[in-house]
């Protein structure tokens, strides 16, 4: 698959994520939403595992997919960055609020868990990974766990990467994309207003190990599982005791 490269961008960190990440997010929540619906099976045995009563948060939680896995006798809240995808949890009566993944709006210690889903690959810098693996171990209390999922460089599926490349723009197509036009004006939209509408977004692709040496990196905390699933790798950690 062919990306530009986006660190050749003329942006520093945060208004590469704010152009390429935050506000096309806010752009395709709706189109994003509908293709986001089955939990991916490694999540869903992490989330079917835990203990009655767990409390977690799911970081980056995007239309909520996995708040609702099981809510029988776990609670779990959310945050994003995007107000658009918040919006959509809302809807969907999940606790939820818009937060960056850099500063999460919690005491330490708060949970017993907490999961990001392709998240983390969306800092374009090792230090804002760092703080952000840095955060989700700070919210959970010595002994709960993490579950981080992030984007290989080595897919195996339909998308494939210059191995020499980590950092990419990706496109996200709406397609019929019109223009914001009111009710009586349809009759009026272009042919070009009927296009697909691209998007491009960032991603920083995890070479094998680097999500485990990441958080190794991060401090305080084990390695309980690693591995790779649906192009993405996962790590599990255990926040140790201080």
């Amino acid at each position: 698959m062919k990306a530009p490269i986006a660190d050749t961008l003329p942006l520093d960190n945060a208004e590469k994520e704010e152009q390429y990440v935050h506000a096309v997010y806010n752009e395709i929540a709706t189109h994003f939403s509908d293709t986001r619906f089955k939990p991916w099976p490694v999540i869903d045995k992490y989330i079917r595992s835990l203990p009655s009563g767990s409390v977690g948060a799911d970081i980056g939680c995007g239309n909520g997919k996995y708040l609702g896995v099981r809510t029988g006798d776990i609670f779990m809240m959310g945050t994003d960055r995007s107000e658009s995808l918040v919006e959509i949890c809302r809807e969907r009566r999940y606790e939820c609020m818009v937060s960056d993944g850099l500063d999460l709006p919690y005491r330490n210690g708060a949970f017993d868990f907490a999961i990001s889903i392709a998240v983390i690959h969306h800092f374009s810098s090792v230090d804002r990974r760092v703080q952000a693996a840095r955060e989700l171990l700070r919210i959970v209390w010595p002994g709960g766990t993490v579950l981080v999922f992030a984007w290989a460089l080595e897919q195996s599926g339909r998308r494939k990467f210059d191995p020499n490349t980590q950092d990419v723009l990706v496109p996200w197509v709406v397609p019929g994309f019109r223009g914001a036009k009111g009710a009586d004006d349809n009759a009026g939209d272009s042919v070009e207003d009927q296009r697909d509408k691209v998007y491009h977004r960032y991603y920083h692709l995890f070479r094998k190990g680097e999500l485990v040496a990441l958080f190794e990196q991060a401090g305080g905390c084990s390695i309980v599982e690693s591995g790779y699933d649906r192009d993405n790798w996962y790590v599990i950690v255990r926040k140790g005791h201080e």
